[in-house]
């Protein structure tokens, strides 16, 4: 009688998660819920990991725990459980715990959802930072899929950021100059100078599960990697500055702010420079030496190197670039404002962004 080889039983585990760490590796984790808890957890992927045996102490750790543990206490739990000389490459405790949280489907992949997109439109400026809101929230109840949207604008504006002051942000004399509409928005971050045609700028409404069990700071580089993709494609190899900057060898070229709401929506937004006037920008602007102090660099103006410089092509043809590559990424479909979304934000100008006392909340 022949025997039975001894081959380890092949059974597929009812939880599957998966995640490519930004810059990093792929995290996949398998297994099975049994009364609510964990079991049987095995972790996978192509990162790195020293020592061997500190891949069976996380199992360990995860196993047993409940399935609504939070993505930080997931993460506790794998830090917890690693030996004191162990090194992990490509991966992190986070990365790990946002990969169980989409295998039990309380995180979320970019594929998990329909996308659209928003071609330019010329808009208020007080109104496209009122779509931010709007939008943001709509996602967030789930009555828009979640979307991509690009600005468009006339007048010369700055939009500045939800802390700062307007006393210490602008030059009084220069706004009066040079005829420049002045608008706060609802996420924080630096001042915005945008002049018709003189910058790029989008915003992602998300919901936070995207994002979950990710760093607020890694969000950033996460959420704009098809950016990052269609720059490359134009021949730029930019990368982030921590936190919130993007750059080139060349200098900055971005900044991304963002706003995570209390019904799940989150906004994510970014302006490039495209052919920024910086002499113009700097009378408008109070750029200290504080601010800059940390950026190797003394000059406001050699800080940002705009796109056109960069690339020699017209501002359409990169936001067109960026729109190509972002929908055969994610296969999104072209979208449009509704015109109760329109109708919604322009209440918001009337209520909130375009009142002296939402500008000045912050003197």
């Amino acid at each position: 009688m022949t025997a039975t080889p001894n081959v380890p039983e092949d059974r597929s585990r009812s939880h599957h998660g998966e995640y490519k760490v930004p810059g990093g590796k792929l995290v996949v984790v398998d297994f099975d819920v049994v009364d609510g808890a964990l079991s049987d957890v095995s972790l996978s992927g192509d990162f790195f990991l020293e020592p061997d045996e500190a891949l069976q102490a996380i199992n360990k750790s995860l196993t047993g725990l409940p399935e609504s543990t939070t993505a930080a206490d997931l993460s506790g739990a794998v830090t917890g459980s690693l030996p004191p000389d162990a090194v992990l490459f490509g991966f992190s405790a986070n990365a790990v715990a946002t990969t169980v949280r989409r295998a039990l489907a309380q995180a979320t992949s970019w594929s998990d959802h329909h996308w659209d997109v928003i071609a330019p439109t010329v808009l208020p400026t007080h109104v496209n930072v009122a779509l931010d809101e709007v939008l943001t929230e709509e996602v967030g109840a789930g009555r828009r899929n979640p979307t991509l949207r690009f600005w468009d604008w006339e007048e010369p504006s700055v939009v500045i950021g939800s802390f700062q002051s307007v006393r210490n942000e602008l030059h009084p004399g220069g706004v009066a100059r040079h005829g420049i509409t002045v608008v706060r928005r609802i996420s924080g971050g630096g001042a915005m100078f945008m002049e018709a045609g003189n910058c790029i700028t989008y915003s992602l409404y998300v919901p936070q599960t995207l994002v979950d069990g990710i760093s607020f700071a890694d969000s950033y580089a996460f959420l704009d990697a098809w950016v990052m993709a269609a720059l490359e494609k134009l021949g730029i190899s930019a990368f982030y500055v921590p936190l919130n900057d993007i750059a080139t060898e060349q200098g900055k070229i971005g900044g991304a702010a963002q706003k995570r709401l209390a019904n799940g929506g989150m906004l994510h937004h970014v302006t490039m420079s495209y052919d920024i006037d910086a002499d113009k920008m700097v009378e408008v602007l109070r750029i200290g030496k504080e601010k800059l102090s940390d950026k190797g660099t003394r000059s406001a103006k050699k800080r940002v190197d705009p796109l056109r410089r960069q690339t020699g092509l017209a501002r359409t043809e990169i936001i067109a670039a960026m729109m190509d590559v972002f929908t055969e990424r994610y296969s999104a479909t072209p979208s449009e404002l509704s015109s109760a979304e329109l109708a919604v934000a322009r209440e918001r100008v009337a209520g909130k962004f375009g009142t002296e006392e939402w500008l000045h909340r912050v003197p």
